[in-house]
């Protein structure tokens, strides 16, 4: 299943490989663009690239992973008829090719900063590990629910990836919380993922400036994706392989 989703993931179309390096790139060189044209060289005292950087992919990590678990139903129904494959494998093993591809993608744009200057080493490899892999099991969480949710209601699909562009925006991605004022801003650490992309910039820069951001609230919304979804898999699991 794995070399199936990762050759469709890589050679599935002409340059499919490529878009998914030219994208992250895309939206990091313009958003860089246009804080250079605002005259903005740092952000909570790190270099405004890196900060950048460091967001865009956090963010495309959770983004794919979900996006991606979302379809996995639908995109392997030719496999259930096999009875040793599990409606939950084909989501895991989405959920993996993202993790792997990223993986690359990330030392790739990584390198590239280096040779342009900028100081890619974390100050703590174990923070910014453990900020990835809680954005990463979100995403899966947050994927295997909103598979169920399409299957039982197809056209709610189109909503869960509306949903992506507000999070994009309310999640410190491209403009620091700081700028918020302060009873909106107090709103926005409501979000799970406003916690993982600044622990890992936290992870790479500990004089990062930032706010009061955790690891327990990021696990407790991860524990708590991951359950449901799993709920829902196993009650579920007969309705969605017919259906």
């Amino acid at each position: 299943l794995f070399l199936r989703e990762a050759l469709d993931r890589f050679f599935g179309s002409r340059a499919a490989w490529a878009w998914l390096l030219v994208e992250p790139a895309m939206h990091i060189g313009f958003i860089s663009f246009v804080w250079g044209m605002m005259r903005k060289n740092s952000m909570g005292g790190i270099s405004v690239s890196m900060w950048i950087i460091l967001g865009m992919l956090s963010f495309f990590l959770f983004r794919r992973t979900a996006v991606q678990t979302l379809h996995s139903l639908d995109c392997n129904k030719a496999f259930f008829a096999f009875r040793q494959v599990r409606p939950f494998d084909v989501a895991l093993v989405r959920a993996s090719v993202e993790a792997f591809s990223m993986f690359f993608i990330s030392l790739f744009i990584l390198g590239v900063a280096a040779m342009m200057g900028l100081n890619v080493l974390p100050d703590d490899p174990l923070k910014v590990l453990l900020a990835l892999t809680g954005l990463w099991l979100f995403g899966l969480g947050y994927g295997l629910v909103t598979s169920v949710c399409m299957r039982l209601v197809p056209d709610s699909g189109h909503v869960f990836q509306i949903l992506m562009m507000p999070l994009y925006l309310i999640s410190g991605v491209i403009m620091p919380l700081t700028f918020i004022p302060v009873p909106y801003r107090n709103w926005l650490l409501w979000n799970p993922l406003v916690h993982g992309i600044e622990l890992v910039r936290l992870g790479f820069f500990s004089n990062y400036h930032t706010l009061d951001v955790s690891f327990s609230y990021l696990y407790s919304w991860v524990l708590g994706s991951l359950a449901l979804g799993l709920i829902l898999y196993r009650g579920l699991e007969t309705r969605l392989v017919m259906q």
